[in-house]
């Protein structure tokens, strides 16, 4: 019985053992196989980010090498500095680094690479590189050049040692102590010469885009909680029975707000969020629920025009509309004179059951708005802006238009709407030089809107 019993499992244990040996070995050839491919793409990454570093370098050398006068090989020169610098964050975003402060390093080839595209998007015949961006071009040229050594330092050590990254990266992933790997050693004494590198003159356009929107930047006095409460319920205007609650969010940092909550009897609550310096309105929500679509986009819009209107956001024209199931998003941009003033602008939603305002965002006109702005006098004349157009671009409208070009600049533009290739464009020709600052394509929802 015995002997039958083991001639029958025996065989069968065998085959098992067998199997199971034959899968984990399937399966440590397929996770060393994924190791492989990870190490490969981790050490692709960083080969090129050092690589990179390396043509930076260079191609700055080259824009200050030539002649000021040479402005056509300057411009060549910033914009592969743009090109490659773009190319270094990516592959520098691919390392598995993500717990190790890099934050500096970062923000230094952000910089790096707006200050190489905003001057070299520009005409430097007109507006050649100033003393204070030549001065800034070398000092970046001597930063470079040592990031670059300290990478192919890193680099060498990685390769005679053969360290690997995926030991990084179990590292990072683990919380183990950081300190000893010379990788990771490598990478964070970059981060702190960097750090230590003395401010640079960026320019102002440059600059303008890390300079956080605070409350700093508003004019008027602080309110309290007593003055929020007050505006809230008049915004709202849901009845002598509302009652409102304020909370005060960011007290000590560059972003006081209040928080405002209305709410009356049998009605879903309506959310505000105000500045604590002047008691600006920065966005609004109301709770409710929105039934089936029963209104157009068309009268959605009028609607939300006449609120507007009405809390005292004047002369602000809708210029697109993004609907989606039961609701439309409408972009309200002020109106000065003939001119649409494009960074004061404000997102406004309404419910296509009743047309109702049920939300805004106001933050960008609350920190852009002017009250007279100043609007340049246009140097070039429509039909003269016209010749910029490609011949088969089918005009439908145009109006003048204030935007921010890419040195954050207010500039004049012609905008012209029309169509070609069976869809409808927005173009932006500025008013001075003839050349598109840009161009925008029009959803067929903005049908209407100009």
């Amino acid at each position: 019985m015995y002997k039958r019993i083991s001639a029958v499992l025996f065989p069968v244990t065998a085959i098992l053992f067998i199997g199971s040996l034959v899968w984990g070995n399937q399966l440590k050839e397929e996770r060393n196989a994924v190791e492989i491919h990870a190490e490969n793409q981790y050490q692709r990454a960083f080969h090129d980010l050092s690589y990179h570093m390396d043509r930076i370098h260079d191609e700055i050398g080259n824009s200050i090498a030539v002649n000021t006068a040479s402005q056509g090989m300057q411009r060549k020169s910033l914009m592969n500095v743009w090109r490659l610098t773009s190319e270094a964050q990516n592959e520098l975003n691919q390392l598995p680094l993500s717990t190790l402060s890099l934050e500096k390093t970062e923000e230094f080839l952000s910089r790096i690479a707006n200050f190489s595209y905003k001057t070299g998007v520009r005409d430097l015949t007109k507006e050649p590189l100033s003393d204070t961006e030549a001065k800034t071009l070398k000092q970046l040229y001597q930063n470079s050049g040592e990031i670059t050594k300290d990478l192919q330092e890193v680099q060498n050590t990685a390769l005679s040692q053969k360290l690997r990254w995926l030991d990084v990266d179990m590292a990072m992933t683990s919380q183990q102590e950081l300190a000893g790997n010379s990788i990771i050693d490598g990478f964070s004494s970059v981060n702190k010469k960097v750090e230590a590198y003395p401010e640079l003159e960026w320019g102002p356009s440059v600059s303008s885009m890390y300079t956080k929107r605070s409350v700093k930047m508003l004019s008027g006095v602080a309110v309290n909680e007593e003055d929020i409460q007050r505006k809230a319920l008049k915004f709202a205007d849901l009845g002598q029975g509302a009652e409102c609650t304020v909370i005060a969010n960011g007290q000590g940092t560059d972003w006081e707000s209040y928080t405002a909550t209305v709410q009356a009897e049998g009605m879903q609550p309506i959310s505000m969020d105000f500045t604590r310096k002047g008691g600006l309105l920065i966005s609004y929500t109301d709770g409710r629920q929105v039934g089936s679509k029963q209104v157009s986009v068309q009268q959605a819009m009028e609607k939300a025009e006449q609120f507007l209107e009405k809390k005292g956001y004047r002369s602000m024209k809708a210029v697109s509309a993004d609907p989606y199931d039961n609701l439309v998003n409408f972009t309200f941009v002020r109106q000065q004179d003939d001119t649409l003033i494009y960074p004061e602008k404000m997102t406004v939603r309404s419910a296509l059951d009743n047309g109702d305002i049920i939300g805004f965002q106001a933050s960008e006109f609350v920190y852009e708005h002017q009250d007279n702005r100043e609007v340049p006098e246009a140097k070039l004349s429509l039909e003269e802006a016209r010749n910029t157009l490609n011949g088969d671009f089918k005009e439908q409208y145009t109006r003048k238009a204030l935007i921010k070009n890419d040195r954050d600049e207010d500039t004049l533009c012609y905008e012209i709407g029309g169509r070609i290739n069976g869809s409808k464009y927005k173009i932006f020709i500025n008013a001075d030089t003839g050349l598109e600052e840009t161009v925008e394509v029009v959803k067929e929802a903005d049908e209407g809107m100009n």
